[in-house]
């Protein structure tokens, strides 16, 4: 199996040396008879920065099968949370590449390691659930205390603007868009004005 060796350290200097991490990876793979088809390792660089250039790299060659499997020293080495974990976990099991955690002995080649990561997986799930149920009640709240939702109307339309509004879209050659702009309001705020006064036959 084609694996790839993924290391990180934080800091550029002798206080923290990636060589710990790699050699353990690498005699991984020589006890178990694996392959290494690449080294990246990224040095001084912070576990929360969004972008890692040999991070990067590695999801570039994944989606290129370069190799098999992905070899990590520790989870927090490799991602910056749970969230990001399960989302390069998901890429992984998209290319069909399987991933190994040498610390945490999680080995998604065995049935143990897959179960955990499906247990991640629903786990994270069930968190995303939550996080839109709390958003949808916190805006049943607000509406029901009589506050908007959503943008404001870019201008405040009197009851003279709204009338005016509904006359010239009656007489005609004037766009909904157009009325925005000589307003200065919004498309829905004009097509409110216009219901605002329609007759039902009309």
């Amino acid at each position: 199996m084609r694996v790839a060796l993924y290391a990180k350290v934080s800091t550029a200097n002798n206080s923290q040396d990636p060589t710990l991490q790699t050699r353990e990876l690498r005699e991984c793979a020589e006890r178990r008879r694996w392959t290494v088809a690449g080294e990246y390792v990224d040095i001084g660089i912070s576990g929360t920065k969004e972008k890692r250039p040999e991070l990067d790299r590695l999801m570039h060659d994944a989606h290129r099968r370069h190799f098999d499997a992905v070899v990590v020293w520790k989870f927090d080495r490799f991602a910056r949370s749970v969230s990001h974990l399960l989302r390069a976990l998901e890429t992984f099991k998209t290319q069909g590449i399987e991933f190994i955690s040498f610390s945490e002995q999680l080995d998604t080649t065995t049935p143990a390691g897959k179960l955990v990561f499906t247990v991640l997986g629903a786990v994270a799930e069930l968190e995303r659930s939550l996080i839109v149920e709390r958003v949808r009640a916190g805006m049943r709240n607000a509406r029901a205390k009589g506050k908007q939702i959503g943008r404001p109307p870019l201008t405040h339309l009197d009851c003279d603007m709204r009338r005016s509004i509904y006359e010239i879209h009656k007489a005609g050659g004037t766009s909904l868009r157009q009325l925005a702009v000589r307003f200065s309001t919004s498309i829905g705020s004009v097509q409110r004005s216009i219901r605002a006064y329609q007759r039902p036959r009309e």
